[in-house]
């Protein structure tokens, strides 16, 4: 059960952020949510960043590990929290002061069964910004409650995550926290796994803000090759989870076919990395396809729909 004013623990992993880890921190400082800890895990920075915790002294807590990626390092923050609810932040991003405060007050009135809240989020692009639920989209009909089909809506379009989220601790310890061996995506597979727990709490208005300007926190190239096979991966695994549990099982329909759509992709995406022309421009073509096949879809009446509660 939940406590009236619940521990959080803010995980913030970094890498090479020494310019504006501090920042991120002093963003914290400002929530009007006051029970949080703070915990950063440098993922083997050679800048700065390490001086600049130490700054902080005991207002922090922090630790340092070889370089092993963004899953592994959130998984040490979980690994280090004693929070009750978890929530992730990166390390050149921040969020509106209310955030942790609005999100915790409706998890409490949602009850025990609701997996974790999620907020909006904007995007901020070079520019231009970027409402993250408009863009997914998700068209939440009312500003907050209770998100009852989450699987249904997530397996078919996906948004911020990992900076929107308040999850309980005990949900991520159950379900192993992030799949390590992905450094890129790994937020999609949380998401999608979290989605199979229970019903999710949500807030419309957007309380984070991701920045979009370059290099980052702990980014990897994201070639059409990796996101495309790291899609089919996280596909198959949340399918065999489907396939695993009786419960889940109306679910596994639409859990097939996104997977079959995942493979398109990737094929779309091998061939246009060929070295031949022809298979490039055969590559071009299935993307072109399954980029219209999408749009239509989306247009179908059996496209899910938010179906949500009030609190």
């Amino acid at each position: 059960m939940m406590t009236t004013q619940p521990l959080v623990s803010v995980i913030i992993p970094t890498y090479n952020r020494a310019d504006v880890i501090g920042e991120t921190i002093e963003n914290l400082f400002q929530q009007t949510y006051r029970n949080i800890e703070i915990i950063v895990v440098d993922d083997g920075s050679t800048d700065g960043t390490q001086a600049e915790l130490e700054s902080y002294g005991k207002r922090i807590r922090w630790v340092t590990q070889p370089n092993a990626g963004p899953a592994a390092a959130r998984n040490r923050g979980i690994g280090m929290a004693t929070g009750e609810i978890v929530a992730f932040q990166d390390s050149d991003d921040a969020w509106h002061s209310s955030k942790i405060e609005r999100q915790v007050s409706l998890m409490q009135r949602a009850g025990p069964s609701v997996v974790c809240c999620v907020c909006n989020s904007i995007v901020q692009l070079p520019e231009c910004q970027v409402n993250a639920f408009d863009h997914a989209p998700v068209n939440f009909p009312i500003e907050e409650g209770i998100w009852l089909n989450v699987p249904e809506v997530l397996a078919t379009r996906f948004f911020l995550f990992n900076q929107a989220v308040a999850v309980r601790r005990e949900v991520l310890a159950r379900i192993g926290g992030f799949d390590e061996s992905l450094r890129l995506m790994e937020d999609l597979q949380l998401a999608l796994r979290l989605s199979l727990e229970g019903p999710w709490t949500f807030i419309r208005e957007p309380l984070a803000t991701r920045q979009e300007m370059g290099k980052r926190t702990l980014g990897h190239e994201a070639t059409p090759q990796i996101t495309s096979a790291n899609n089919v991966r996280i596909r198959e695994g949340i399918l065999r989870v489907v396939e695993s549990n009786r419960e889940l099982a109306p679910l596994k329909p639409l859990m097939e076919r996104e997977l079959r759509r995942a493979l398109r992709g990737r094929r779309a995406a091998e061939l246009q990395c060929a070295p031949a022309v022809t298979d490039s421009i055969r590559g071009w073509i299935l993307q072109r396809v399954e980029h219209y096949r999408m749009a239509a879809y989306r247009r179908a009446p059996w496209f899910p729909q938010m179906k949500v509660s009030v609190v």
